[in-house]
């Protein structure tokens, strides 16, 4: 999920003055992308004592929904309230947020060089990207404006809203019967669309049958609505077959292009769902200094397990800064004058002009 949330008047205000109040900032780490993985990253470095930056173009994949669902003790909450809760947080420990959109990141020595394009720079001496993600949907008239809320593609996120409904899914891949399945968790009521994915195998038409979901062939052309909801699918034949919502498997496209000219960038997915980040557990990229974490390396993550990540990825990037501080350190005491051993006769006298004897006051 990709940072962001609307902003009133009064707030934009404020963040357009950090922004000029903060260019040509030095600070430990610079987060770029403010949704759950990288305000829960910001949180956790800021509680560590990091300087930090969150930049984000206030564009979050999950603005169309109407709650996030499947946080423990934020189960329906609006995505806009979970970002200025987290905002608050990450701001309440020192880190600054700021309202823009990065246009690229460079390295300069030891520092990573960000650029935005309301004209701020900021250094680094870490990145973390949590960019998200774009969904690139089915070209089907009427799909994008009912994405999010009659349009879905996780039933973790939106099935028990839409269970005991009847449900289309829209086959334009493999995974269509196994998302029809899944769905069947929710719904009785479930009708695969062949739409342009092709015949199903042998294997899959048995599953379909044995669980009861219909198949329809043909193409779907669009779809109807009924007070502001999804009432219905049509297809090219002139048929219609009532859903009140319909699955989809979006191509998932991650938002890695900001570091390009570090050498990172997207490549597909070995699953085939669309393109993403490579990194390794902790969301280290292989790319000195450079992390991700959230939608931008794993696409299939939720809220809760985009934020889970953004928090790993601080914590690794703590240890490496831990461990940059101490080399530090032991450089330059060892570049140091050489130092005489301790010896207390050689000390000057206390100012008060009492007397110690071998590290034991003189009674009175």
């Amino acid at each position: 999920m990709t940072g962001g949330l609307h902003i009133t008047a009064d707030a934009a205000t404020a963040t357009a003055t950090a922004t000029a109040a903060d260019a040509d900032a030095d600070v430990d780490v610079v987060v770029v992308g403010g949704g759950a993985a990288g305000l829960s990253a910001a949180l956790t470095l800021t509680r560590a004592r990091r300087s930090v930056l969150v930049i984000d173009s206030g564009e979050p994949r999950n603005a169309p929904a109407s709650g996030v669902h499947g946080y423990l003790s934020r189960d329906g909450l609006p995505p806009g309230e979970l970002l200025r809760a987290g905002r608050e947080e990450v701001t309440g420990y020192g880190g600054r947020i700021v309202t823009d959109l990065v246009t690229g990141a460079r390295r300069d020595g030891e520092r990573f060089v960000v650029d935005t394009a309301a004209g701020g720079r900021f250094t680094a001496r870490r990145l973390l990207v949590t960019t998200g993600l774009v969904d690139r949907l089915p070209d089907v008239p009427g799909l994008r404006e009912l994405w999010g809320r009659d349009v879905l593609h996780c039933p973790y996120c939106h099935g028990w809203e839409v269970r005991d409904a009847p449900i289309g899914v829209l086959a334009t891949g493999p995974w269509a019967a196994h998302q029809a399945l899944l769905f069947r968790q929710w719904s009785p009521d479930v009708t695969v669309f062949l739409h342009t994915a092709g015949d199903l195998t042998d294997e899959q038409w048995e599953q379909l049958a044995a669980r009861g979901i219909a198949v329809v062939d043909g193409e779907v052309v669009g779809l109807d609505t009924d007070g502001g909801g999804l009432s219905g699918v049509r297809l090219a034949s002139g048929a219609r077959v009532p859903v009140r919502a319909l699955a989809v498997a979006p191509r998932f496209e991650a938002r890695g292009e900001v570091a390009a000219e570090l050498g990172l960038t997207s490549v597909d997915h070995p699953m085939g769902m669309g393109s993403h980040v490579e990194s390794d557990a902790s969301g280290f990229t292989g790319v000195a200094g450079v992390w991700v974490a959230g939608n931008v390396t794993d696409l299939m993550a939720g809220v809760a397990v985009s934020a889970a990540s953004g928090m790993q990825a601080a914590i690794a990037i703590n240890a490496d800064l831990m461990a940059a501080d101490t080399a530090e350190a032991v450089a330059r005491r060892a570049a140091a004058p050489a130092r005489v051993p301790f010896d207390p006769a050689a000390e000057p006298p206390p100012a008060n002009g009492s007397s110690v004897n071998a590290g034991t006051a003189s009674a009175p």
